[in-house]
């Protein structure tokens, strides 16, 4: 029989045969399964009535398969900080992921799929991130300092184009007439490099002046 665990998961992911498999691994474990969702979106609206102590999610999930999971496991500790989530993917995504610990409350994990060595490894994983504990790959620790070393990595190489015409002097107008793309795209790739270089909005200071004050340091 199975550990008695008071428990309630909640799980989302893409793949309904990954979502349905790790759904049974809960259960059989002793843990209460609180949801099972395909989406952010989904998990989101039944987040003001579910039950949950804990969400697993995976990384890459529609609309974009990229990031998704990071932004997600993000945004529900804004809106209930020190909530407990393990990301659990085939992927690292550092850029994101650098922002989701860096808020030091703990209560959260991100793991690799293909390096969890038994399903006891998943099973400790879930009670010591629930406990308030921080659990890591390894090669996702590997992957966050090497992010931090340099800054531009998460850039795509459109986007680095962008800020290398930005650091020219060019504005919006003038980048979208060299890489012949619309101003929106533009301003979609502007706010895209903010976003990744971690520049906020803030009055005390220019985020395009610092965006090319960083490109200049690490090219």
């Amino acid at each position: 029989m199975p550990p008695s665990r008071q428990h309630h998961i909640a799980i989302v992911d893409d793949s309904v045969l990954l979502r349905e498999g790790l759904a049974r691994l809960i259960i059989e474990a002793g843990f209460h399964l609180a949801g099972s969702f395909g989406s952010g979106d989904e998990l989101m609206a039944a987040m003001p009535t579910l039950a949950a102590d804990l969400v697993v999610m995976d990384v890459r999930m529609p609309p974009s398969f990229t990031d998704e999971g990071v932004r997600l496991a993000i945004a529900l500790r804004r809106e209930r900080p020190g909530f407990p989530v393990l990301i659990l993917s085939q992927f690292v995504e550092s850029l994101y992921a650098q922002e989701l610990f860096a808020d030091q409350q703990g209560f959260v994990g991100y793991l690799l799929k293909d390096r969890l060595v038994s399903i006891d490894a998943l099973y400790d994983a879930i009670e010591r991130v629930i406990s308030g504990g921080t659990v890591l790959d390894p090669d996702v620790v590997g992957a966050l300092i090497n992010a931090r070393q340099d800054p531009l990595r998460a850039l795509t190489p459109r986007e680095r184009d962008v800020l290398g015409a930005m650091a020219e002097g060019l504005t919006n107008h003038g980048i979208a007439t060299r890489f012949q793309i619309g101003g929106g795209t533009v301003e979609k790739h502007v706010s895209e490099i903010f976003s990744k270089l971690g520049l906020h909005a803030d009055p005390a200071e220019h985020r395009r002046v610092v965006a090319v004050l960083t490109w200049l340091r690490n090219s």
